[in-house]
């Protein structure tokens, strides 16, 4: 008798035991921390996580604001376990905190989680008839763009500008003077690049240069508007990164590769992304690549890369943004 009770104690404990580390592994929740646009998709692609066998038992806190901001907060010691901005210079922030590893752009992908581009959103019917750069600083036309020493929408926005005006064959000197002529004609720069377009909504400017994702969010949620892609325009690539001091970094990857499944790709798809997997990529590409349109990426030499970029443009001391806001009488560093 007296072994048989013990054996059933013994028993009784292994369950117990078995069954808290059951409640462990089901009850992981994965800090994310994101820049401010992908909020709808990423309510979509969590639920969908969840219903994976993978994903059963891990739950989210999700939060959302400009993507600089984002970076700092993590980097000032906000809980993270997934970190989704809008520019690699936001994730070498994490890299100089020792928060996320230096050779992050040698993940699946280059670290990228999906792509768009830079384009103009404008008033129903297109009645300033915009379509170009070019048509941006004509007289009388309002442009919105967020602040660029805390949104990445922003710092993409003024880097397509400026590569366009090269690519149109345009000094260096001469694709500055445009950046100049362009904030004289900027009537509000939001945190982030979801704000700029709540401003826009909201009656305020002609046009706002955004991401192509964050235009078919807006059009997708009921709002009266078109949007136009210039030719040229910057290519914009997002990453997502795990941070390699989360507890639960192993769930955290799996996460990620899960959003790089065709699948899980094709939901981005239909949210505006574009894809970055393979066979997603070439099921969307007559939506989001047409022939003929001139794409150029942040490694171009006109740009030499994230870090060297933002020391010409966005540096707070020297960046060239600090002259040309301070003319307009915009934001500093």
């Amino acid at each position: 008798m007296i072994r048989r009770i013990a054996l059933l104690l013994v028993l009784a404990g292994a369950l117990a035991a078995s069954c808290a580390a059951a409640a462990r592994s089901s009850g992981t929740t994965l800090n994310l921390v994101a820049y401010s646009t992908p909020k709808p998709v990423m309510s979509v692609l969590i639920g969908a996580y969840q219903k994976t066998a993978a994903g059963k038992g891990v739950s989210f806190t999700q939060s959302y604001g400009p993507s600089g901001a984002q970076a700092r907060a993590i980097a000032a010691g906000q809980p993270a376990d997934i970190a989704f901005l809008s520019t690699g210079l936001d994730v070498d922030t994490l890299v100089d905190a020792g928060l996320v590893a230096a050779n992050w752009g040698h993940l699946p992908y280059g670290g990228i989680a999906a792509d768009s581009q830079v384009v103009f959103v404008v008033r129903p019917g297109n009645p300033k008839h915009i379509g170009t750069w070019s048509d941006l600083i004509k007289p009388g036309v309002q442009v919105v763009t967020p602040n660029p020493f805390s949104s990445g929408s922003a710092k993409w926005n003024i880097l397509a500008a400026y590569g366009a005006m090269r690519k149109a064959g345009k000094t260096d000197k001469q694709a500055v003077g445009y950046l100049k002529q362009l904030f004289q004609h900027v009537v509000s720069q939001d945190s982030s690049g979801a704000n700029a377009m709540t401003t826009f909504l909201s009656g305020k400017g002609d046009v706002v240069i955004t991401y192509e994702s964050e235009a078919i969010a807006a059009r997708e949620t009921g709002a009266n508007i078109q949007f136009v892609v210039p030719n040229p325009t910057m290519l914009i690539q997002l990453p997502m990164v795990p941070l390699k001091s989360s507890p639960n970094y192993a769930k955290a990857t799996q996460f990620i590769q899960w959003l790089h499944t065709t699948a899980a790709q094709e939901m981005l798809a239909r949210g505006g992304y574009q894809p970055v997997e393979k066979a997603a990529l070439q099921r969307y590409r007559s939506k989001f690549l047409p022939k003929g349109r001139m794409l150029f990426r942040i490694t171009d030499k006109l740009f030499g890369g994230w870090r060297q970029a933002n020391k010409t443009w966005f540096d707070p001391n020297t960046g060239r943004m600090v002259a040309i806001e301070r003319s307009v009488g915009g934001p500093g560093g």
